[in-house]
Order: structure tokens, then sequence, then C-alpha cells
């Protein structure tokens, strides 16, 4: 880990050169991008020209004072921060045409624009007080007069109080112009705690840094507006602009020759320009870019053309450059067809970067590397910007996929069921657009009822389960992710690494209410349902069968999906039309059943439509769900049709099942209340900020004291202490962390002796406990690491000889440690962790110990923020949990008592990324209270997880 460095008078546990990981693409209000980055020192020109471009109120309202020019000296003091105590954000749009006008410059001629960045909006802090857990830091704004209006200021505030967290400030004040209702609005609608007063004519803002239920939920509805808006702009594109290679011949060339036939063929009513045959980049910025000089450029120069979308089928470097030429088009984004990028290796991944720097500067979104396009179904506004030859009939489901390869093979069978499609989006390398942004988008559309994604990978699982759990409570999510447990990575895609257990991809699709497809084919057999058929009321099927053989193979499918089994009517071979009618409306009555799963496999006589026409007639008269296995129907066949209500049709009784099952089971979810977010009062006599500081104090001491030991060729990286696995905590430390967050640590001695165990045993109180310090040998009792209730000095010698010879032979160590602890009430022993995952941020997990539970992995996990019904979950997700509930006539355990640790350690894992690891083991849960009798607690800087309090764009 790098050396701190001092600060003031603090010294604190983190470098203070450039952080680059401060650096970011965002998206406006109205849907364009710009990137936001710390300030530097070769600003000062770019800083100059955007101060002197504000108008006289705005410059009034930042200096309180008629500023024009910033003199010398105050530029340089503006443009020279050290990242910590002096913070400064920019948010910059690149220098170009059309650049002067978005930065205000509205003299300026285009032509004479340098090539660099000009400044839009900044954002700074300057710590006023460096009291250790009391840091607190005056902040200001100022936006350029162009785009006020565009929520930059409440983005630089979300970025700058993120950066302000990491640099250990808790708290920013402002002095704030009682006109500049525009400034007092971004702090008072953050939804952050903030006070305000009054004085000779200033206000003085005060502004609590703690993320609170408000302000998260206040940035996650910023964001997903502005998402949406931004993917809305591409969806609605109406003219498109089609650049080919710049030379014939490859892939690229086949690629754009491919969107222009599958145009020809079907133009839905997009208008495609063809750059090169339409028209030219004169025609589209009002200049020639080969002109020799601004004369020449002005002498040409007439109204530009303008575009909704562009599609980019050309080799890399030509795509960046095409890319920057969009600017000022009015493309709002661009699709790009090609491959190259981030799977040709590091110059292919520096590639990358730079188109995405390229687009996002000039305002626009990326949807590929090697995307197979977009396309929309909606009548009178549909959209053909893809490879697909022909577009999928207009339906009610939205597709999202990744590779082209997939969506192909996606779209074919969505014709081929008749399914039909509102949306398709392919993403390809995922460089940009996600299935996230896709997410934000369906929400709020109209023309989708059904969401379907297929993943390979997931970039930020945090941000799509809290996006999927969203769009889920209105409308049913299905998705198929590469691979069992999604750890396939393909080339082109940049995917952080996960040591998460295998199963918890699952866990996070479940909490968010996501039905996980295996395949594709599972995928379109739970759309068929979803798109179709109402949801059920409940888990009763009633099962019609062309046999009693039939009825017995689905009734044993039904039971084996957790569904109940309701009433089953059984046809006799080539039953007349009155007894299937009879047989229908039994299991259509009022109260029969809540599902209807109909399977009809003639063997020798021909299918007749009687079962299809009676069955299809009573779904619609009832609203019951149903779902049919019938030879020779699949997918949404006509002979199933009534109206406007369509069943749908499976290869196999077993397809049918298992697609009921999972609408049944997200029906049960979307109905459930799914809780509020756990907020556990922590520490007792300090308000919860007060609480949370004194932990990031703690925490921040404890680093700063371990940067600055030695190293471990000095020899003092602690016994057995690998680096990575970070800063182990002793007992007392890890008590006092523990207390911020209202957890108590049962109190232990070590001791070395038999006397001293008798020492420890009379300060802490008889009977005792007494364990082998060892971490192998700590918990395991058949090994005599463990001796309960010693109630006397006599049996505390004998047990802690005993145990110390134990030690000496069992372990390496030549001088055992012993642990004395006073015995807590009898209970279930649990362990509760936690662990700071690279791609999944803080993972809990809870379990019952033992090594049973252990080798047969009967944990649960969950990924904070956790409601209380998650936390409910947990504890009863566990297999062994009947062991809580008074299992064989035990008393029942606390178990209120065990979910407020869970809740609590959530809690403290969401708050402190620094946290690597938690272990509480044992927790021992008796019939009144829990026990925390152990922890094992590390600790290593904290890397940005992946869904920080702040909005921006992956890259």
């Amino acid at each position: 880990m790098d050396q701190p460095e001092a600060v003031g008078t603090v010294r604190l546990p983190y470098p203070t050169g450039y952080p680059v990981e401060w650096e970011a693409d965002v998206v406006l209000r109205d849907g364009t991008t710009t990137h936001v980055r710390p300030i530097r020192p070769e600003d000062a020109d770019a800083l100059q020209r955007f101060q002197m471009a504000q108008s006289e109120r705005s410059t009034y309202l930042r200096f309180f004072a008629a500023l024009q020019r910033i003199p010398d000296r105050m530029l340089t003091q503006l443009v020279t921060v050290d990242h910590v105590r002096r913070v400064a954000l920019v948010a910059v749009r690149p220098t170009g045409p059309g650049a002067a006008r978005e930065a205000g410059r509205t003299d300026e001629p285009a032509a004479t624009a340098a090539a660099g960045e000009d400044i839009v909006g900044v954002a700074r802090y300057d710590v006023i007080d460096d009291r250790p857990g009391q840091r607190t830091a005056e902040v200001a704004f100022n936006i350029a007069d162009a785009i006020q209006g565009q929520g930059l200021g409440s983005v630089l505030l979300e970025h700058i109080a993120a950066a302000a967290r990491e640099r250990g400030v808790h708290r920013f004040v402002a002095e704030v112009l009682p006109q500049n209702r525009a400034m007092l609005g971004v702090f008072r609608e953050a939804g952050y705690a903030v006070e305000q007063h009054l004085d000779d004519g200033v206000v003085t803002v005060a502004v609590d840094l703690d993320p609170t239920d408000r302000s998260r939920e206040v940035m996650a509805d910023r964001e997903h507006r502005t998402e949406a808006r931004s993917m809305q702009a591409l969806l609605s594109a109406r003219r498109v602009l089609l650049v080919g290679p710049a030379t014939g011949g490859g892939i690229d060339e086949l690629l754009a020759a491919r969107v222009r036939e599958a145009h020809a063929a079907d133009p839905g009513d997009t208008e495609l320009l063809v750059l090169g045959e339409h028209l030219t980049w004169a025609d589209l910025t009002g200049a020639d870019p080969g002109a020799q000089n601004q004369t020449q450029n002005q002498n040409q120069a007439q109204t530009p053309s303008t575009v909704d979308l562009a599609v980019v089928a050309a080799p890399p470097d030509e795509v960046i450059d095409v890319v920057g030429r969009l600017r000022g088009t009015g493309a709002r984004g661009v699709v790009v067809l090609s491959a190259g990028f981030a799977e040709a290796g590091p110059d292919g991944v520096a590639r990358r970067r730079e188109l995405l720097r390229t687009a996002h500067g000039a305002g626009m979104r990326v949807v590929g590397p090697a995307s197979y396009g977009l396309l929309t179904t909606v009548p009178g506004a549909s959209l053909r910007a893809s490879l697909a030859l022909t577009a999928p009939r207009p339906g009610r489901v939205g597709l999202f996929s990744q590779s082209a390869p997939a969506t192909v093979t996606a779209v074919e069978t969505v014709k081929r069921r008749g399914l039909g499609l509102s949306t398709l989006v392919s993403a390809g390398h995922r460089a940009d657009v996600s299935g996230n942004d896709v997410m934000q988008y369906w929400q709020d559309d109209p023309h989708t009822d059904v969401a379907l994604l297929y993943l390979e990978t997931l970039g930020n699982p945090r941000k799509f389960s809290r996006i999927a759990r969203r769009l889920a409570q209105v409308k049913p999510v299905a998705v198929v992710v590469a691979g069992k447990h999604g750890r396939v990575v393909p080339p082109g895609h940049t995917v952080r690494t996960t040591r998460a257990p295998r199963r918890m991809l699952d866990e996070v699709l479940r909490q968010s209410g996501v039905i996980r497809a295996r395949n594709t084919h599972q995928l379109m057999d739970v759309a068929q349902v979803l798109a179709h058929q109402p949801l059920p009321s409940g888990s009763r099927v009633g099962i019609l069968a062309g046999s009693p053989s039939l009825a017995a193979l689905v009734t044993d499918a039904v039971a084996a999906a957790g569904l109940t089994v309701g009433a089953v009517e059984s046809l006799s071979p080539g039953a007349p039309d009155a007894e299937v009618a009879a047989a229908v409306d039994a299991l259509y009555g009022p109260d029969v059943c809540d599902a209807v799963v109909v399977v009809s496999v003639p063997v020798v006589l021909p299918r007749t439509d009687a079962i299809a026409r009676a069955v299809t007639q009573a779904a619609a008269r009832t609203g019951r769900t149903t779902v049919v296995s019938a030879l020779g129907l699949h997918g949404l066949p006509d002979e199933l049709a009534d109206g406007d209500v369509r069943v749908p049709a499976f290869s196999t009784p077993e397809d049918a099942v298992w697609a009921l099952g999972a609408v049944v089971r997200y029906a049960q979810w979307s109905a459930q209340d799914h809780g509020s977010p756990v907020r556990p009062p922590l520490r007792e006599g300090l308000s919860d900020g007060a609480a949370r500081a004194q932990a990031r104090t703690l925490v921040e001491s404890l680093l700063t004291e371990a940067a600055q030991r030695p190293t471990a060729e000095e020899g003092a990286t602690p016994e057995g202490d690998p680096p990575d696995d970070g800063l182990l905590l002793d007992q007392t430390a890890a008590a006092e962390l523990l207390a911020c967050y209202g957890l108590t640590l049962w109190r232990s001695i070590s001791v070395r002796t038999a006397a001293e165990a008798v020492a420890a045993a009379d300060e802490l109180g008889w009977p005792v406990a007494l364990k082998i310090a060892a971490p192998a040998l700590r918990h395991r009792a058949d090994l005599g690491g463990v001796r309960l209730d010693i109630a006397d000095a006599e049996d505390l010698v004998e047990d802690a000889e005993r145990m110390l010879a134990a030690a000496s032979a069992l372990l390496p160590a030549p001088d055992p440690v012993l642990e004395v602890q006073a015995m807590a009430p009898a209970g279930v022993a649990c362990v509760v962790r936690s662990v700071e995952d690279e791609l999944f941020g803080p993972v809990v997990s809870f379990g019952l110990a033992g090594d049973a539970v252990d080798l047969l992995d009967d944990v649960t996990h969950g990924v904070p923020p956790l409601t209380d019904v998650d936390v409910a979950r947990m504890v009863r997700g566990v297999r062994a949990a009947p062991r809580l509930f008074g299992y064989q006539g035990a008393p029942a355990a606390d178990v209120a008592a065990l979910e407020d640790v869970l809740a609590r350690v959530s809690v403290m894992a969401d708050d402190l990324p620094e946290l690597a690891s938690l272990e509480l083991y044992p927790v021992a849960v008796a019939e009144h209270g829990a026990s925390v009798l152990h922890a094992t607690i590390r600790l290593r800087p904290a890397e940005r997880r992946t869904d920080a309090p702040r909005r921006a764009l992956q890259v």
C-alpha cells in the first residue's frame, strides 16, 4: 500500500496524487453526456475562458462581486489543489465545432477554437475544520450559463461529496446569496440532512454528507430520469446516418451493406442517410473539414443537416474519427457495428477508452462495439438501425442482448414463436449502453410490458440489482446470464474479478425479483406466459390431460416445481366435445384453481381443435392463467387465440410447467411487502451521523497506523497475516468498531498459563468458557479446543493445562494462547459474515455454526442495502433454520435479536468499504438476546465500488 502523506495536522491512509478514479462520464437531464474530472494546473486558460463567458449575474452569485476576469494570482490558486484538503472538480467538453456555444462563448468563431477542452461547470471544496470525525469543508459551485437547468449542479454535488467522504470530510458548509435560488435548491433537494440560516444578508448552508435514505432515493430517481431520457433519444431516432469504411473490402463493408439491405427490405419509419451517397460531412456541419482556411469555410458555410443517430461500420481508428466529426450534427448516439476494441489487447482497450471519451465529450451515448443494432416496432415511430433483414412483429416484449450472435438467435426464436417485440437493443461488447440503461427506459415505456435480457457479463451487479428490483415491481424481468454462475467473460468485455460465492448471482437475481432462465429457450418460454397471460393469483394448478398417464406425469412435474396440485381432469382418447366441455368447465369453475396446465398428445387419433378451442375460450372468459402442451402447437399459434387473448403452447409438458412455476413465483414476489431499508439506531447516546463519524475516524486511524509501520522486509508484518487479507484487528479494536454500530462484543482475556486463566476468570466472573485462541482450533470442541461452563478454579486449572498440551501437540506455535470468557446464555450458535467483493461490493452471509453447515454450504447471502424482509428471509432461508424455532422441543431462539445483529452488520458493511472482511463467530442466540462472542475483522484501504453514491457511466 502507498505510504500516507502528511496533510495539515492529520496523516491520512491514502496518497495525494492525481485521483484518476474520480474521473467519470455523466448523463445530464436532457440525456446528453459530459465528463467530470479533477482540475489540473493546465486548466488555467480554460477556467479563465469559462469565467469570462459567464454573465454578470452568475459571476456575482458565485463571487459576491463583479469579476469578469480572474486575477492571475487567484487563477493559479484555483487550479492548484492537493486533492485532499483542497479539491476541485470540473465538467468539461471537447473544444470544437459547437463547443463555443455550449460553453457560452457565442462571439467566438468555431473554426478558431483550438483542440482541447472547455469547462462548463466547477465544484470545489476547501477544508476549514480538520478535527478528526468533524472534518468540515467550504464548498462552492459555478455552472455555465448555457447549460444551467440541465442538472449539472446536482451531479457535481454528488461527485464532490463522494470525493470528500473518501478524504474524511463529513460536512460541507456554503455561503449563498438569498437570490441564488438555484443553488439553494441543489442543496435542499439533494436529500442530505441540511441546515441553513440567514445572517447579514447571506444564507449559510450546512450539509451532512452521510448518505440518507432520501439522498439515495433522490439520486436513484435522477439517475433513472437521465438514463431513460438518453435511451429515449436513441430509440426515437428518425434520421439515421450510416457511415461505412473509407476504403472498400472487409467485414466492415459487409456490415454497412447489410444495414442498407435491411433498410431497403423494411425501412419502418426510419430515414437512412448514407454518408458519401446522400450527403457529405460539409452537409452535416455546415463547413468542409477539408477546407484550407477559415475564410474558405465561411464562404462554403451553409445551413447544416441534422441526424438523430449514427450507425458506423469501419476500422476502430476510423470509428473514433467519425464519432469526433459527429459533434454538432444533432446525433445523440452512435451504434458501432465493428469490432476491434477491448478484445484486441491493450491497444484495443485504449481505443475503447478513446471512443467513449470522444462520444461522451460530444454528448453522445455508444451502443457497441460489435453491436447488432437497434430496432423498435412502435407504430408510426418504428426505428430500423440494425442488421436484421426483417423485424419481428410488433409486441409488448422488450429484448436486450449483448453479443450479435446471441441477438440473432433470440430474434429468430421470437419470430418463430410469433412473440412480438417492442424494442430490441444489442449492446455488443457493452462499452457504454448496458442492460441497466435499457431497464431504466423500459420502466416508463408504455409499449413494453415484459423485459427480457440476455447477459454475457454483469459489469455492475449492485446497480443491476437496484434497477432490476425497481423495474420488477411494475413489470416482470427475465434474464439469461451466460454460464451457470455468471463468471464467463467473453473477449471484448471488461469486468472486475470476484471471489464471491458461486451462488451469489442467483441470490442477487432472487433478491431483485428477477426470473432467471438457463437458456434462450427458457427465456422465451417464460416470456410467452408473461406477455399473453395474466399473473396467477396463487399457486394452485389445475391439470387437464389427454390420458391418465399424462395426468400423472404432469402432476409430478407440478409438485416438483413447488406448485400445489389442484383439480385433475383426464380425457379419454378421442373424447367427444361434450366430455371436453365438461372437463374444461370443471377446471375453470370459480375458485377451483389459480392456473391451468393442458396437455394433449394423441397417440393414434389425429389432433382436433376441440380441446384448444374450449380451453382458449375458457381462459379468455375467466382470465385464468393457462399454458398448453399439445402435439403440433408451439409458440403463440392461431389455434389458441380468442380475440386479444393468446394461450402459449410449449414443446413439452415440463417446459410448460417450468414457465408457469417461474411466473407464479414472480407473481408471489410482486405481491409481497418488500419491506423498508434496515436503519437500526446505532450507538446509544449518539446520533447515527456521529456514530458513523466515530467509525470512520477509527478506521482511518487504524489504517494510518498500519501504513506507518515498517514494511514486511523489516519484520513488522503480523504473524500469519498475508498483506492482501488486510489489517487484522485485535479484539479491543474490533469491539470499539462494532460498538459504533450498536453491537456488543463479549470481552475475552488472552492467557498463556493456568494461573493467568484463573486470574482472568476472577476478573470476568464465573462460570467461564476456555478456548484455544488459534483460529484452527477456536471452535473445535471435538479436538479439545473449547471447554464450557467451568465453575471453579480447580477445574479451570485442569482444563487449561490439558488444552495447552493439546495445542502444543496440534499446532506449530511453541507458545499457545488461550482465551477466557464469561459464559453467555446458552443458545443456538450462528455465524454472520461480511466480505467486500471487488465486483459485488459488500456481501453479507448468514448460517448456523458447525462443520456440517459449512460443508453443505447451508448459507444465505445478501447484498446491502438490505430491507427488513431481506434480513428475515436470510435467517429463515438456511435449511437448518428450524433449530431457531424450537426444534425437537428446544426453546425457540430470539430471532428478532439475531435479525438485529444481521441488520447492523449489513449497515456497517454498506457504510465502510474499508471493511475487507468480518466474521462474528459464534453469535449465541438464546431465548432472550443474541451474544456476539468473537469477531474477526480485517481492514484495507477502500477502492471505489461499482455502485458508488454518485451518478456515472461505466468506462
